[in-house]
């Protein structure tokens, strides 16, 4: 390790570090992959594996009605019925509509039985989402171009759903990233209180961020795996999130080792030894955590874990490499005005309100400890009632066009009418299959929509408004009823629906023992402890729990949100038990360094003190990171986010400032059972952490090495 850290931090060696980071960087942006979408060159992307609407998916892409996407188009009367003359100008409306796209081609006017509202469906050729998005905004247009007063155009079906969701994404890139940069620089410079030191952190993780987006495309490219705009939106938060934790840590140590140390080259080298344990433990978990999810059977949830390990792998290169050697260049004045000097109180030895926490923690640690599992048990009550599944009326935070029109066309028509189910089966089983298909309660409409040598393409059109839990049931009884004809299978948006909700309870039961029993072996490994890792990873998975609890109270009875996204649980529960994690790694490795100087108790109080400015700053930061996924108007994304959030403040504020200290000092040695408490050179300050006895390497004093304890902490343990 000291090879490495002399390596990066020099005189020398800083300036060409940093320069060969530039040229690299650059490199990477002139050369890098396309961070665009590819999620439409999969058709499969947010499909389980082995689900049969995922076999009907694929094999449909055979059938001519593949290469083209159904925009259905509704007129209405605002109030009573179409006259004979606005059904004539809707006619000239339709008409007009088949010019606009090259290929399009129209079906029938059909009027409703109320005869308030007509709908013609169009078959667009298929085409990517930015296209897509111009040609219905231009059909919209067209559609209302010259209609009589009274009467409304709306469009909607699959093509405007994939339009309005395109639209949705619109810019977000820049939205996210601005809204992110804006609020990390903001908190950094309430925590530093300096005008120049924000920008060193910032500037390198913002360039790392733009690297992870650029490499994450690459390797998913090389994967055979798709890259879509969600996935980019919680890479980008992901790394400004941990990047930025991994800087806060980092110069906090800096700082403190500026105030011991006249040399900034020596203080850097001593800072970056110490901290590097700590960084490179907390990223193995979450890199970890991140790969568990290519066991899911969803390829974009593969996709997203895969692109989340790149990005949290290039998130702690520059915390560890890059940014050290870029804030000894500055040397100490870029802490200006609070510019620490050599003979100021460190952390640990001053008044501080985290040292007053130590010292009601040190008081009554068991009673400290029960309160706080109790409040965190209270909170995950609120996870009993929890349901899952959002039809895409819910998966937005305002009320699209398409999904408006759908819901004023099945006031007049059969709601599904605008998604059928689809059922792919053989032309010689087409009959028996359109037959029993019609049998079944709930359908009410079945047709051939589509047929090759091989293969058959019927609609079902359902009674049940599509994403409901009517729809999700008639899809089931369809399968039933066609179970026992071969190769044919039921798809369609609903079918999908009913896959997706029973692909996430197999990932969730499959995944999250993987990712426990992932980051309980990083933990063992570092700490060389078995009960000290168990009771930290039960923090963890409490705090999810908590704040899953927490967030269903905020969405189902502030937010009037009546489920969660089928992926919440999931990927909350990753990034919040890998990046809770992180902040009790902060903690211990602190702890277990002061420990071998002034015995279990004093060291946990002394690490309490130490660290707990820092990983405050870093949760609520990492919580505002997150909750600006709330700028894109998705519903999932606002959903992961609130989650994290929440749990982020829970640890930082509660568990990791209360519970683990509490526990750590209730226990004592035992602590570390079944290894040995740490033990070193009892009494002596830890500044001879560089390796030396007596912290002469390096040219430290002896005097300043040997600082006295936090005043008022006596160890019991």
């Amino acid at each position: 390790m000291d090879r490495i850290v002399r390596t990066i931090v020099g005189r020398r060696a800083s300036l060409l570090v940093v320069v060969v980071a530039t040229l690299l960087a650059a490199f990477g942006f002139a050369t890098g992959a396309d961070t665009g979408s590819t999620s439409a060159q999969y058709p499969d992307a947010q499909l389980p594996r082995g689900a049969e609407s995922t076999s009907a998916t694929l094999r449909q892409e055979s059938l001519p009605t593949a290469d083209t996407s159904a925009a259905v188009v509704l007129f209405t009367a605002d109030s009573g019925t179409l006259t004979p003359d606005d059904l004539a100008a809707v006619g000239e409306r339709v008409g007009a509509l088949t010019g606009v796209v090259e290929g399009a081609q129209a079906s029938p006017l059909i009027p409703s039985e109320d005869g308030s509202a007509a709908i013609v469906t169009l078959a667009l050729p298929a085409t990517s989402a930015s296209t897509l998005s111009e040609e219905v905004a231009e059909l919209r247009a067209t559609a209302r171009d010259g209609l009589p007063d009274g009467v409304t155009a709306q469009l909607t079906g699959p093509a405007g759903i994939q339009a309005d969701l395109a639209e949705v994404f619109e810019g977000a890139d820049f939205r996210l990233l601005g809204a992110t940069a804006l609020v990390v620089a903001v908190l950094l410079v309430v925590t530093y209180r300096s005008p120049g030191l924000w920008v060193v952190p910032l500037l390198t993780v913002g360039i790392t961020d733009r690297l992870a987006s650029i490499t994450a495309a690459g390797v998913l490219d090389a994967a055979g795996l798709p890259l879509d705009e969600s996935t980019t939106g919680i890479l980008s938060v992901l790394v400004f999130g941990a990047g930025t934790d991994y800087a806060l840590l980092l110069i906090s140590r800096y700082r403190d080792e500026l105030r011991r140390e006249a040399d900034r080259f020596r203080a850097m080298r001593h800072a970056l030894r110490r901290t590097a344990e700590a960084v490179l433990a907390s990223s193995s978990t979450v890199v970890l955590a991140a790969l568990a999810l290519l066991l899911s059977l969803t390829p974009g949830t593969r996709a997203l874990g895969l692109a989340s390990a790149v990005g949290i792998v290039l998130a702690a290169f520059a915390g560890l490499v890059v940014l050290p050697a870029l804030l000894v260049l500055f040397g100490r004045f870029i802490f200006w005005p609070l510019v620490p000097r050599v003979g100021d109180a460190a952390t640990t030895e001053r008044r501080t309100v985290w040292s007053r926490v130590g010292g009601l923690v040190g008081r009554r640690p068991a009673t400290l400890a029960v309160a706080t599992v109790a409040l965190l048990a209270a909170l995950s009550s609120g996870a009993l009632g929890i349901r899952t599944g959002l039809s895409d009326a819910d998966q937005f935070t305002r009320t699209p066009e398409a999904i408006s029109a759908a819901e004023r066309l099945g006031e007049s028509f059969p709601a599904g009418a605008s998604d059928p189910a689809i059922i792919i089966t053989t032309p010689a089983q087409a009959a028996t299959v359109e037959t029993l298909a019609a049998g079944v309660a709930g359908v009410d409409a079945v047709g051939e929509a589509g047929r090759t040598d091989d293969l058959v393409r019927l609609d079902a059109v359902l009674a049940a408004a599509p994403g409901s839990a009517e729809a999700r049931d008639t899809v089931v009884a369809l399968r039933e009823a066609l179970a026992d004809v071969p190769a044919t299978d039921v798809g369609g948006s609903d079918a999908q629906s009913v896959d997706e909700r029973a692909g996430a309870v197999r990932d969730l039961t499959v995944i999250v023992p993987v990712v426990l029993a992932l980051v309980l072996l990083v933990l063992v490994g570092l700490l060389r402890s078995l009960l000290a890792p168990v009771l930290l990873v039960a923090t963890v998975v409490g705090t999810f729990v908590a704040s899953l609890g927490l967030s269903w109270w905020v969405f189902s009875g502030l937010l009037g949100q009546d489920a969660l996204d089928v992926q919440v649980p999931l990927l909350s529960f990753l990034f919040l038990v890998a990046l809770g994690v992180d902040y009790n790694i902060f903690l211990v490795t602190r702890a277990r360094e002061e420990a071998a100087h002034h015995g279990t108790r004093t060291g946990v109080l002394r690490a309490l003190t130490a660290t707990g400015g820092v990983i405050t700053s870093a949760g609520v930061l990492l919580a505002a990171v997150f909750a600006v996924l709330g700028v894109l108007p998705l519903v999932v994304l606002a959903q992961i986010g609130t989650v994290i959030g929440i749990g982020v403040l829970l640890d930082t504020l509660l568990v990791r400032t209360v519970l683990v200290p509490a526990l750590a000092v209730w226990l004592g040695d035992r602590f570390w059972w079944p290894g040995r408490p740490p033990r070193g050179d009892h009494g002596r300050h830890h500044g001879s952490h560089d390796g030396s006895r007596d912290g002469r390497r390096e040219g430290r004093s002896p005097a300043v090495a040997a600082a006295p304890p936090v005043a008022g902490l006596t160890d019991r343990s």
